[in-house]
């Protein structure tokens, strides 16, 4: 309610606005109100809110897709989130350059589809290295090869599958693709008018450089737009327990495979005596027959074990554990 006037303060203020001193266009009332503009043609059904889980979610997957195409490629692998926005499907596929690298990936059980998006030179730069070569774009554009096709459905393929843990928190996942596209005109997945949430990620393979684009329509996340706000992000990660996720690194590292090798005793020779050794020649170590040996875990230091046979084949028993601080 209006701060009400005393009669002394309505004379003052009609005088002041007859002699001029007051220019009633001035006198406006702060709680006014104000109006937005809005776009019924482009109606902003992804709130910043979604748009910053988008990129939580894409920032776990970043770090997975660094570590796995580094494996996939043999050649350094760099992934971060570059942006996210919002815009009309049409603007997204009229920006795109043929021949582009599309994959329309089926987001079950979402309905509808996203769509991936792969820099050209990145493309070229995945093949290339597939190929058995060191990584180079193509410094002239053309049309990819059916041969190469494949090579790009199975890089898409393994980019695809890694998005099933990053969405654990708000659904579980399990997309596969339905086709590659090479011309933006025949990847028309829903209206040109609807609109897309659009991640943006940047890929450097070595020295090559380029961007990764994810679009997610509205009408295929619709279902849990809900569940992409940072409050339930963040107590869906504080519900998850510390206990089953150390459980879980556990399990993998037990399949990791180290090698193991246990020294028996070292000497030097000369390159003649090297070169002249035969079968049943004898070279006396620095170790003796009743001391214990070093097992080394990779290149580390681990146990010291002493010799002996396990039904006919050479073993060692371990007799300690060599901490770091030793």
């Amino acid at each position: 309610m209006g701060e009400v006037l005393s009669q002394s303060e309505i004379d003052s203020l009609l005088a002041a606005l007859s002699t001029g001193e007051l220019d009633a266009t001035e006198i406006s009332d702060k709680d006014e109100k104000q109006v937005k503009n809005y776009d019924f043609a482009r109606p902003a059904k992804f709130s910043k809110e979604h748009l910053r889980t988008l990129e939580f979610i894409y920032e776990h997957y970043a770090r997975l897709l660094s570590t796995n195409l580094q494996v996939y490629l043999r050649k350094n692998v760099q992934v971060a989130v570059a942006s996210s926005e919002t815009v009309v499907f049409s603007e997204f596929i009229n920006a795109l350059v043929s021949p582009a690298i599309l994959g329309v990936i089926n987001f079950r059980p979402l309905p509808g589809s996203i769509m991936v998006d792969l820099a050209q030179n990145l493309g070229y730069t995945m093949i290339d290295r597939m190929m058995g070569g060191q990584g180079e774009p193509l410094e002239k554009v053309r049309e990819f090869s059916e041969i190469e096709l494949t090579i790009v459905e199975k890089i898409i393929i393994l980019c695809m599958q890694l998005m099933k843990e990053p969405w654990k928190n708000v659904l579980d996942i399990d997309p596969f693709l339905e086709k590659i596209e090479t011309n933006p005109q025949f990847a028309q997945i829903i209206s040109p008018t609807d609109m897309i949430a659009i991640v943006t990620l940047n890929i450097k393979i070595g020295e090559v450089e380029g961007l990764m684009n994810l679009c997610f329509p509205y009408f295929t996340v619709e279902d849990v737009i809900d569940k992409l706000n940072t409050k339930f992000w963040f107590s869906t990660i504080r519900d998850s327990s510390d206990e089953e996720y150390d459980q879980y690194l556990e399990s993998m590292l037990r399949k990791v495979d180290v090698p193991m090798k246990v020294e028996l005793g070292q000497n030097l020779i000369t390159v003649n005596d090297f070169m002249d050794l035969q079968c049943g020649d004898i070279i006396r170590l620095d170790s003796k027959i009743d001391s214990e040996l070093l097992v080394y875990v990779g290149n580390i230091k681990k146990f010291t074990a002493l010799p002996g046979t396990n039904k006919d084949r050479y073993a060692v028993r371990i007799t300690t554990v060599i901490r770091e601080e030793e």
